[in-house]
């Protein structure tokens, strides 16, 4: 029962803490930095080493929030692999895994090998062993942060050809990474243990790569039957948050089951069997935009605690111990992840513009790499915890240097779409209105009655505006230079009376270049809605606006 309220004390405790990062990465933003920066170093100042808010025991007791975490992190990334859409990016997203992939493991591994007598835990070691330490690195090397690149891509908006590779190479290549650990984990366990390389092995590592398959397999269909069913939309996230937890919870305890029963472990990665799932749903069924849309409103949560949780897990005290040799190795990927994305873009054709800042998505590590740094850890006595210091040392640099560098390269490839700042209050209060009827007579007349200045922004043409006092101004087009002209770059509030998708055109061009405070939409099809709120749009069902009026007035007639 204590151990219970302990579990409890500590989970409200970092929920506490994780509200106040939230609030604190906003700060970041405003800096040009991305939010997950900004929740990694207040997980840091809130963790054992600084402030000492989150105690150093807590990220191990808390490991099924991690769990939760990285099951969700791997469905979201692996809905980014939607088949139709990246089929014109197919080649620049194989080519680029393809440079990553080969470079990234072999000049890791021969860098940890060359430094293998300045590492203290290596020095000392066979070779054999540092071969396979070597190796382990390497592969660790390969590994992406999905999470990451989620986390900045919705933060901006981001997309196009650019962002569609950079997605699909992150996704891949930590697909990729779980098989190429799974097979130089098992050379390693040989190589350590003096462990003959037969035919059993082969069928043992075989084996277990199909389980992960075949799992996966049935975890995209169970996924699939939970979205069929008419329930609430919260109730199916919830079972998908738990889906993801139960593969995991599975994975572990087929380890155990297999180590007390059959003498040996059979390990099937949860991450790869979460990826194959999302990635069956979202390619093989109709489900794709219910999951997405789940997808959408539950991750800026699990991205909070992930990386609140992240943050206080990092080891400042080993960082320092390691900084040297972390530093060099940290370089060693950033020159192959570089040489990687220049040959990847030059087998695949990609132009320049796309090529020079090609490496710049693919240097952060999180999840994943710290999962397979774990595995090294727990499974190698010795030297494994050693190993996992060096290696997660190098994670914490890649994982403070590379969102900010997505992020600078999404901006440099033009394929933001965040937010523009909103203009500061110049003491007058104006209004666009697009749509040229009765309506928005009505409405400029009565603003101009409250202190509104008043523009209506007409593609209809000019009618006599004497006898109408308001001032209608003609728009040739929905472009932000047209916008400009009539001023709506410096209104308080815009107000949209057209089509769907003129008002999208509007309501986008706003809040990406003008950061306009108030957009306000008269909605024509509901199935629109999600769309403009995600805009930040006030939206106006005009059914829906009168049902509630006569409501009102029904039950509170003196309201009238």
């Amino acid at each position: 029962m204590n151990d219970y309220l302990e579990l409890l004390i500590f989970l409200a405790g970092f929920l506490v803490v994780s509200i106040a990062a939230n609030q604190i990465a906003k700060y970041f933003a405003k800096v040009k930095l991305p939010l997950i920066t900004g929740l990694l170093i207040t997980g840091i100042i809130a963790g054992p080493f600084v402030l000492g808010l989150i105690p150093s025991d807590a990220p191990e007791k808390l490991f099924f929030v991690n769990d939760f975490a990285l099951a969700f992190i791997a469905f979201a990334a692996a809905a980014e692999l939607y088949l139709k859409e990246l089929r014109g990016r197919m080649r620049s997203i194989t080519w680029m895994s393809f440079g990553q992939l080969v470079l990234a493991f072999s000049f890791g591994s021969i860098a940890i090998l060359y430094l293998s007598d300045k590492i203290p835990f290596m020095s000392a070691l066979s070779m054999p062993v540092k071969i396979a330490i070597a190796m382990l690195g390497g592969s660790i090397f390969v590994a992406r942060s999905p999470a990451s690149a989620i986390a900045v891509v919705n933060e901006l908006r981001a997309k196009g050809p650019f962002t569609q590779t950079a997605m699909g190479v992150t996704v891949l290549a930590d697909f990729l990474v779980i098989i190429v650990f799974a097979v130089v984990y098992s050379i390693a366990q040989a190589l350590v243990h003096d462990i003959e390389f037969n035919f059993t092995f082969i069928i043992i590592l075989m084996f277990e790569l199909l389980l992960a398959f075949a799992f996966g397999y049935v975890t995209g269909k169970l996924l699939g039957v939970v979205l069929s069913i008419r329930i609430n939309l919260a109730i199916k996230s919830v079972i998908v948050l738990f889906i993801g937890f139960g593969v995991y919870w599975a994975s572990h305890f087929l380890g155990l089951w297999s180590t007390e029963n059959l003498n040996f472990e059979i390990y099937v990665e949860p991450l790869l069997i979460c990826i194959i799932g999302s990635f069956i749903l979202t390619n093989y069924s109709r489900h794709r935009n219910e999951f997405l849309k789940i997808l959408h409103d539950v991750g800026p949560g699990i991205y909070v605690i992930f990386f609140t949780l992240t943050g206080a897990a990092i080891s400042m005290d080993i960082l320092v111990k390691v900084w040297k040799v972390a530093l060099i190795l940290f370089a060693v990927r950033l020159i192959a992840i570089i040489l990687g994305s220049l040959l990847g873009g030059f087998l695949a054709k990609d132009p320049w513009k796309y090529n020079r800042i090609g490496w710049m998505p693919y240097v952060t590590q999180a999840g994943v790499g710290l999962g397979l740094a774990t595995v090294v850890a727990n499974n190698f006595p010795g030297w494994g915890e050693e190993f996992a210091t060096v290696i997660i040392a190098v994670i914490v640099l890649n994982q403070l240097v590379g969102p900010p560098l997505f992020k600078w390269a999404i901006n440099m490839a033009g394929e933001s779409h965040a937010k523009a700042e909103t203009p500061d209050f110049d003491g007058e209060k104006n209004a666009v209105i697009f749509g040229l009827e009765g309506q928005s007579f009505a409405l400029a007349r009565q603003l101009n009655d409250h202190g509104w200045k008043v523009i209506i922004a007409s593609r209809k043409g000019i009618i006599d505006q004497g006898m109408l006092n308001v001032d209608i101004r003609p728009i040739a087009a929905i472009t932000v230079d047209e916008m400009k002209k009539i001023g709506v770059d410096t209104a308080e509030a815009v107000v949209t009376l057209l089509s769907d998708k003129e008002n999208y055109q509007i309501c986008e061009i706003c809040y990406e270049h003008f950061g306009t405070k108030d957009k306000v939409v008269r909605l024509n099809d509901r199935a629109n809605f999600d769309r403009f709120h995600d805009l930040g749009a006030l939206i106006v069902e005009p059914t829906t606006a009168i049902v509630s009026l006569l409501d009102h007035l029904v039950r509170s007639p003196q309201a009238a």
